[in-house]
């Protein structure tokens, strides 16, 4: 799989993209991680990419030219999805959906705004990461890239673990984890997972992620027992 990222800020993925799973799954062969630098699509001594709105109004806004051009340039052939607080909210399922793509591609905005032309002819879908306002695309493509990566075949060497994890296979949240020491400032672990009796475990691990979905996300909870019913 290769995954491209177009973005003002390139240096920002080197020391994320060359540490744990995905540098693992770089190494393997498994995806391979193009940063692509928007400034070279730019064609002024300043390598301007922003300008002032149409109508007036504070803030810059990104031209639409160099991302066309550097897509390009890459040319992507799987989703093109812009990074933005107008987009619906990424989940696990979109995830998955993009591992199983040859191709990925990421494009980061940043000041007030990136002109409405790359939205509505270049990418073809736009995610945020929740309802807040980043500085720029660049925090969002690399929490995409790290959820997208981990699902490759082969990045995570613990298929079970992954599996486990909140979203993979249900939406529940993941039940809380305990390990050494069994009793640290008098703060226990629950004694029913010192006794080895793997069937009760399952039921009780079971038990605290409904406890917990219900508990901490609500909605996610709402849809889990709507899933559920006959």
């Amino acid at each position: 799989m290769r995954i491209n990222i177009v973005t003002m800020f390139p240096e920002f993925f080197d020391a994320p993209l060359s540490l744990g799973i995905p540098n693992r799954a770089c190494k393997k062969g498994l995806v391979d991680c193009l940063v692509v630098n928007l400034r070279e699509f730019t064609h002024d001594r300043h390598h301007t990419v922003d300008d002032l709105p149409y109508g007036g109004g504070a803030g810059m806004v990104m031209k639409p030219e160099p991302f066309f051009e550097a897509v390009g340039a890459v040319r992507s052939k799987g989703p093109i999805v812009l990074l933005s607080p107008r987009g619906r909210i990424f989940t696990h399922t979109d995830a998955v959906r993009y591992s199983v793509q040859q191709e990925l591609t990421l494009l980061c905005g940043h000041y007030k705004d990136v002109d409405q032309r790359v939205a509505d002819h270049l990418a073809t879908e736009e995610v945020s990461l929740g309802d807040f306002v980043l500085s720029g695309g660049e925090p969002a493509a690399l929490a995409v890239t790290d959820a997208v990566i981990r699902l490759l075949p082969g990045a995570i060497g613990d298929h079970e673990s992954a599996s486990s994890d909140s979203f993979y296979e249900s939406p529940l949240l993941s039940a809380p984890s305990w390990t050494r020491p069994p009793d640290y400032k008098g703060h226990q672990v629950p004694e029913l997972l010192l006794t080895g009796d793997h069937v009760r475990i399952k039921a009780f691990r079971r038990s605290l992620a409904e406890r917990m979905t219900k508990e901490k996300r609500p909605d996610l909870w709402k849809r889990a027992t709507r899933e559920t019913d006959p």
